[in-house]
């Protein structure tokens, strides 16, 4: 199925071209795209196949991903935050969650939140009562269910998998059981429908919770279903990076041959400086992406080949999601100076990257402290990090 998947969200360029404005306006994707997701299969493609998907390769991920954040910052950022949710709930549920949450709704299931613990989960009978306040819970706009992170908590004592590590659990709630707190007013980013929102109390069953860090997949046979929700979120905000970083390039070359700065008698694409900033970024970018595509590949093929996915593997994917990011922000960083006027006029794809740019980067996931933990486990100084 190679290619199919990105073929999927290339035929969505005009339609996404033309409404992001609105999305940016209400704040969400606009039905019109979320539609078409769902009716080309994009929406559902990364799932197990029993949820409806194709299981595609990292590689397809990470083309498909910077295919969606070329298009648009907000369109590549639902990709990142809804497709790897049904991956992850729809591999790692179990059967009883599985067939209440997807086959139930005939695999049309569209799911967002914020996985990492800001919940906490009292244990009851069945299940557990969860409570707790997440932000930026990406994609929920449209989607009918919300994921949530939460501790387990046994009598309010937290539950611990080893020295130091506590246990952490991802909980899926029905939309209705979930109240928003609407403060996405941001910067960029605005059409991903990130809203705040909270729990009280509500009952979760336990067959609609799961392991943040499994990787013990019950649905599914591809090697990502075996390397668990961490490398396929870190592919993602790598790629996503990289597509918004290139939509911008990409603009700016073609804005250059009819760009002249005032005082200016000579194109901005006749300009020697110019030539060899183009020149250095976008070489900067091919090598980011080739970095992105070995790191996340070559711990693939080691998982389809019965081996562990060892600390290192892992660490060595984090690592060049944090680079990939970190090249994707110098190269919006010129694309935006060297275009002058161009790139701050509301309303164009150069202007609304660079919003979504200066946004997407601040996540947790790929900052710096993760590039210190990579460094510690190439060096020696700790055997692994859990979180990575």
């Amino acid at each position: 199925m190679s290619g199919h998947v990105v073929a999927l969200a290339r035929g969505m360029r005009e339609l996404v071209l033309a409404e992001a404005a609105e999305s940016e306006r209400i704040r969400t994707l606009t039905s019109a795209i979320v539609d078409e997701m769902w009716a080309t299969g994009l929406m559902s493609a990364f799932n197990p196949v029993a949820a409806g998907g194709g299981e595609p390769s990292f590689a397809e991920m990470i083309e498909t991903w910077i295919e969606m954040a070329w298009q648009d910052g907000s369109f590549g950022w639902i990709g990142i935050a809804n497709l790897p949710s049904t991956f992850a709930a729809a591999t790692y549920l179990s059967d009883e969650g599985f067939a209440e949450v997807f086959t139930a709704h005939n695999n049309r299931v569209a799911m967002g939140g914020q996985f990492f613990p800001n919940g906490q989960g009292s244990a009851v009978d069945g299940g557990y009562k969860l409570s707790g306040s997440w932000s930026f819970g990406s994609g929920i706009g449209h989607s009918q269910y919300v994921a949530a992170g939460f501790f387990p908590m046994d009598n309010g004592e937290m539950r611990w998998v080893s020295e130091g590590v506590p246990e952490m659990q991802v909980a899926v709630v029905p939309r209705d059981e979930i109240s928003f707190n609407d403060g996405w007013y941001v910067q960029g980013l605005k059409g991903t429908g990130s809203y705040d929102y909270s729990a009280q109390d509500v009952f979760v069953p336990q067959g609609r919770t799961f392991g943040l860090f499994v990787r013990d997949p019950r649905r599914g046979s591809s090697p990502a279903t075996r390397m668990g929700l961490m490398p396929v979120t870190a592919a993602g905000h790598a790629s996503w990076a990289l597509g918004v970083a290139k939509s911008m390039l990409d603009d700016v070359a073609e804005l250059a041959a009819t760009k002249y700065r005032m005082s200016d008698m000579a194109s901005l694409a006749s300009r020697p400086t110019f030539q060899k900033g183009l020149a250095h970024h976008v070489a900067a970018w091919r090598a980011a992406r080739l970095l992105v595509l070995d790191a996340f590949t070559t711990a693939e093929a080691a998982v389809n080949s019965g081996a562990e996915l060892t600390p290192t593997l892992r660490a060595d994917m984090r690592a060049a999601a944090v680079y990939a990011t970190d090249t994707a922000r110098s190269c919006a960083e010129w694309a935006h100076l060297v275009a002058g006027t161009s790139s701050i006029r509301e309303g164009s794809r150069l202007e609304r990257a660079f919003r979504d740019m200066y946004t997407g980067t601040q996540h947790a996931f790929i900052s710096e402290k993760v590039a210190i933990d990579s460094a510690q486990i190439w060096l020696g100084i700790i055997e692994d990090q859990f979180g990575l």
